[in-house]
């Protein structure tokens, strides 16, 4: 078994679908609309097989404040601890936060965390 993709609501879906293809060389599929409930959505492929769909809707609601029940995180890996730092200081240099890192954690990944388009937590891992 495996997991078919991941999905996540954005307010901004060409900015969401920008910045994973700029900054994780996502390929984007076509965009889908439905005209009667105007939802809009990407699927985004990644090297390996995964797959993300980034979502859009009038009407959704603020994320909550802080941690709760729920998706906390989604990690990426982008192969080598030199690939690490230099795409967390590349998107800091872009502006995103970084919440942490790049570190080696006490579970022992080097990784780095930050706030990616509309403060999805994004894990930059090996």
């Amino acid at each position: 078994m495996t997991i078919g993709h991941a999905a996540v609501y954005v307010r901004d879906l060409e900015g969401a679908r920008t910045f994973f293809e700029t900054y994780f060389q996502a390929a984007s599929g076509p965009e889908y609309h439905n005209p009667d409930t105007h939802f809009r959505s990407y699927f985004l492929a990644f090297d390996g097989g995964a797959r993300l769909e980034l979502m859009t809707r009038p009407g959704l609601g603020d994320p909550p404040a802080g941690p709760g029940v729920g998706w906390a995180h989604l990690a990426l890996s982008v192969g080598s601890r030199a690939a690490v730092d230099a795409l967390t200081g590349r998107l800091a240099r872009a502006g995103y936060s970084v919440l942490s890192g790049p570190r080696v954690t006490g579970d022992g990944y080097y990784e780095s965390c930050v706030a990616g388009p509309e403060g999805i937590q994004l894990e930059i891992t090996v």
